[in-house]
């Protein structure tokens, strides 16, 4: 019995040593890749993170990197058309304003950098930065720092609009940023879902608005929300326009026009990358998408540049952390306004926004173009992005 359990052994093992000589067509696999548990988007968009940011970023990752897988804190946008009553149960919370809390304006005047500088922001040290005009309308309140009290859902006054809308109060910058003036024509390039809009139309100032979105789906989505919050005569209005062209193609249909741009673009959408695998981008099957994300935003903000009128002010805005996304897309973009269609621009230094609304946000340090918001724990705001140019020519 022994024996011919030891020739079995044998048998097996002589089985197993010729199995490298089996043609690999033949072979029999134990499991098929097919049957592996596929990586969730969510962790594939943090492993690229992680080889991403923690380069770029260096010692602010790691604090980042956690602000962004924990909770985060939104603002809630007044809403000037709603019932006035609205602010004060917010304020009554004890939310704030953020916008009217900010620093004074002595404490905003520090020698760094004058408020309109050249691409390579030289020989301007040691000059006063001018504060930024910040539409006096515009409202967005947010719970004190480090507290992580949620907001809760607005709800219809007697008008059946919506007293605020919640969204990222680190959002709301680009359109101060922008400084919308009294007649000002204004374009939102990129609009959906609509919060950015909205606060445009806090301002009471603008001209004439048209709003835009490539996406027919998403342009009805905004439609859903302006509805909720804007009176019906206002948005049969000529004064605003709402349209669903490729925003790539803008400076061909309607050039040299408005004197503000906003160019939200489609990015990464770090925050929601990192959270949420539904409509993820990292999902194997956008990869072509997210690889074609530079490109397509500098298309857009060529567009908007184009759309602008020269002495007009562009203000390009993403929400993820990325230099290729951010930086690069702008230094492209200037380069490439001049080379193709002549167009001279300028950066407008943003550098009072930080000095302005310390209280409020964490902004990274040593940008060389543009500001950006980074997350963090005791203000879990961002990221968001945002540079401003003025057209020249």
């Amino acid at each position: 019995m022994m024996a011919l359990l030891l020739d079995a052994r044998l048998l097996v093992r002589k089985v197993k040593d010729l199995s490298c000589f089996t043609p690999r067509r033949h072979r029999v696999k134990g499991k098929w890749a097919a049957t592996l548990a596929k990586q969730p988007a969510t962790s594939l968009a943090l492993q690229h993170f992680d080889a991403t940011y923690s380069g770029q970023l260096g010692e602010l990752w790691p604090s980042i990197r956690v602000a962004l897988l924990s909770e985060k804190k939104y603002g809630a946008l007044f809403n000037n058309f709603s019932h006035e009553s609205t602010l004060a149960q917010l304020e009554a919370q004890g939310c704030r304003d953020f916008i009217s809390d900010t620093a004074q304006p002595s404490e905003v005047a520090v020698e760094e950098e004058s408020n309109c500088v050249s691409i390579k922001k030289s020989d301007i040290d040691g000059q006063l930065l001018s504060p930024l005009q910040l539409s006096p309308h515009i409202k967005c309140l947010v719970f004190p720092r480090g507290d992580i009290t949620r907001f809760k859902p607005a709800r219809p006054d007697m008008y059946g609009l919506l007293g605020y809308y919640l969204m990222d109060a680190a959002s709301v910058l680009p359109v101060l940023a922008l400084d919308v003036q009294e007649g000002h024509s204004v374009l939102d390039l990129c609009a959906a879902p609509g919060g950015k809009t909205l606060a445009l139309l806090q301002t009471q100032s603008i001209g004439f608005l048209c709003v835009n979105d490539s996406s027919v789906s998403r342009t009805l989505r905004l439609r859903r929300v302006l509805r909720s919050f804007v009176p019906k005569q206002l948005l049969t209005d000529e004064k605003l326009h709402i349209s669903s062209l490729d925003g790539t193609k803008w400076g061909e249909v309607e050039s040299n026009t408005f004197d503000r741009v906003l160019v939200d673009v489609p990015c990464t959408t770090d925050r929601h990358s990192v959270t949420e695998d539904d409509n993820n981008i990292f999902s194997k099957s956008r990869t072509g998408e997210r690889r074609r994300l530079p490109q397509l935003q500098l298309e857009l903000l060529l567009a908007g540049i184009e759309a602008a009128c020269p002495g007009g002010e562009i203000l390009y805005s993403t929400c993820t952390l990325s230099q290729i996304q951010n930086q690069s897309v702008v230094e492209q973009a200037i380069f490439l306004a001049q080379e193709n269609h002549g167009i001279r621009l300028q950066v407008v230094d943003l550098k009072p926004l930080p000095h302005m609304f310390r209280k409020t946000f964490h902004f990274a340090p040593n940008l060389h173009l543009g500001e950006m918001v980074i997350p963090h724990l005791a203000a879990n705001f961002g990221p968001i992005y945002m540079c401003k140019l003025r057209r020249l020519s």
